[in-house]
């Protein structure tokens, strides 16, 4: 009797399908990142030959499309029980919270040329939110990209930091200060000093305060647009 290849195939870790598919790749792309992430090395995990693969993906697009349509199925949807800034807030720190999980998804935005049915349905709850909330269809669009231009932006600095823990930001910025004469940079020197070195700064703590200054004017955009919306004779009364 020949000895086990030390390759646990599909039968000994569960029946391959499409899920499980992306869920180990998912998981391998969060670990070594989405550079590491090939055919070969995903049928490894499984402990299938890579050809196997595509009997659950089509090619390399489907698996990257299936993995950015499973981080969106992650994110709250917008409740209907909420008003809508509420409900806003929630799925915006939610999402920030899914880009966190896996930074390679901020690279692989969802182009809207296949989407998934969970990215699908993300999309049409948070339009719906808006549009039920008053916003027009062209406002409902405009709000839906500066929210989620702020999402992903934040999330793609935050990802490009060189510094993780509050200790790591500290030596970054003595560093950082140490380069800085006062004299001829002297508001980086005043930020980094007064604001950065500050005990339990964090950089993640930003994303709260910019996300309201964004709903707030949006909100104040919306009830605007209702004023102007209205007959004269009822503005004058």
């Amino acid at each position: 009797m020949g000895k086990p290849s030390g390759k646990a195939g599909p039968t000994s870790r569960g029946r391959l399908n499409r899920d499980r598919v992306l869920t180990t790749a998912i998981a391998l792309a969060d670990k070594a990142g989405i550079e590491s992430l090939t055919m070969r090395r995903l049928g490894e995990e499984l402990g299938v030959e890579a050809m196997s693969l595509y009997n659950h993906v089509a090619n390399k697009e489907d698996l990257l499309h299936g993995m950015v349509d499973a981080v969106f199925s992650e994110i709250e949807l917008p409740s209907h029980s909420d008003g809508w800034k509420s409900a806003m807030r929630k799925r915006s720190i939610s999402f920030r919270t899914a880009l966190s999980r896996h930074p390679w998804a901020t690279g692989l935005q969802d182009s809207g040329t296949n989407p998934g049915p969970g990215t699908l349905r993300h999309h049409d709850r948070v339009i719906g939110t808006l549009r039920n909330a008053g916003f027009s269809v062209a406002m409902a669009a405009h709000a839906f990209s500066a929210l989620d231009s702020y999402i992903y932006g934040f999330a793609m600095q935050e990802k490009s930091l060189p510094f993780r823990t509050e200790e790591e930001t500290a030596a970054m910025a003595h560093i950082m200060l140490a380069q800085l004469p006062a004299n001829e940079y002297p508001y980086l020197a005043e930020l980094t000093a007064e604001h950065v070195l500050q005990p339990g700064y964090n950089y993640g703590d930003e994303f709260p305060l910019g996300l309201d200054l964004i709903l707030d004017g949006l909100e104040r955009w919306l009830e605007r647009h209702r004023m102007e919306s209205q007959p004269e004779e009822s503005r004058l009364a």
